[in-house]
C-alpha cells in the first residue's frame, strides 16, 4: 500500500534545482544556434543553480 502513494511524494529542494538546471542547459543549447547572448545567459543561470546544488551536498 505504501508504494501506491510514492508517486505523490514531493520533490526535494535538490531535485527541484537539478530539474531547473537541466532545463536551463537544454534552453542554452537550443539558443546557441540562434542567439549566442541568450545562450550565454542561460548557461550562467544554470551555473548559479549548480552552485546552489553543490551547497546542499
Amino acid at each position: 500500500m505504501k508504494t501506491m502513494f510514492g508517486i505523490f511524494k514531493m520533490k526535494s529542494e535538490k531535485e527541484k534545482l537539478q530539474s531547473q538546471y537541466e532545463k536551463l542547459l537544454k534552453e542554452a543549447h537550443t539558443l546557441s544556434t540562434t542567439n549566442r547572448k541568450m545562450s550565454d545567459q542561460k548557461t550562467f543561470e544554470a551555473d548559479e543553480i549548480m552552485k546552489k546544488i553543490e551547497l546542499l551536498d
